[in-house]
């Protein structure tokens, strides 16, 4: 009896991976209308707050969780909250970069998926940024919440957001935060063989949790959980090139039509 096994780890395809010099330049400039779109949306302070106001309403109605309850948690300890700050504050961009690095080395063709996902949602998130531009809840006086970057520390935001030149302060729906590290984590899941694969769904858990920072809503979360959800309906998964395992696979084959085939067949 013959038992297919597959193997941990599968040769990269290299007739797959892009041209590297197009690859940086094409994610740079990416990036680039990222940033420069987050600023197109920004300065729209007395909309961003009325859309806070009814962002937070419409999760009571829902009956969603205060964001408070996970705050008063990380509260609880100076260490634990210091921590969430920090991997807000650090963890997005490199965990996503280093992603997109491993699969174009390891996995082309699912780099190449995956890279037009992250595009399709980030600009679905700028496009959704400029309509509905939303003030996070540390700055909503109706939460009740802490600015624990500000307080605790550390932030990647400047003490006036109204003027903030680094970063729209008023993009918080949807969240890329979550979005990007729901994609990292898919895409290593879709990607990888390991039986502890499914622990990658750490990332974006975690980095829903950090929602204690106050930085976002619940419903920033639900929405780029949407979006990234049409992104892969839109996209379908990434094709491989299917491989039989067959259990002679590994045996020469024989020579047909050799001489020598055709006397044993004739001493049968």
């Amino acid at each position: 009896m013959y038992t297919r096994s597959e193997p941990a780890e599968r040769e990269p395809d290299t007739s797959a991976r892009p041209p590297l010099v197009r690859e940086l330049l094409l994610v740079a400039g990416l990036f680039l209308v990222y940033k420069l779109g987050r600023q197109a949306a920004n300065g729209h302070v007395e909309e961003a707050f009325h859309n806070a106001g009814h962002v937070w309403s419409f999760e009571r109605a829902l009956g969603l969780p205060g964001e408070g309850a996970v705050q008063g948690v990380l509260l609880h300890s100076h260490t634990l909250v210091q921590a969430a700050n920090t991997y807000y504050a650090t963890v997005h961009f490199p965990a996503t970069l280093a992603f997109l690095v491993w699969l174009y080395w390891r996995r082309p063709r699912h780099y190449v998926w995956s890279r037009r996902v992250l595009a399709a949602l980030t600009g679905a998130a700028l496009a959704l940024h400029l309509i509905f531009p939303l003030a996070p809840p540390r700055m909503l006086h109706a939460a009740g919440l802490v600015d624990t970057g500000q307080v605790y520390g550390p932030t990647v935001y400047g003490d006036t957001p109204a003027t903030d030149s680094m970063a729209n302060q008023f993009a918080a729906m949807p969240s890329l935060h979550v979005g990007w590290a729901l994609a990292v984590a898919v895409g290593l899941i879709v990607a990888t063989r390991s039986r502890w694969r499914l622990l990658w769904l750490l990332h974006p858990l975690l980095t829903l949790l950090v929602v204690g920072t106050a930085n976002h809503y619940w419903l920033d979360a639900v929405v780029v959980v949407a979006l990234l959800a049409v992104a892969y309906a839109a996209l379908g998964l990434p094709r491989t090139p299917v491989r039989a395992h067959l259990p002679w696979a590994s045996v020469p084959a024989q020579n047909y039509a050799s001489p020598a085939y055709a006397r044993s067949g004739a001493q049968r």
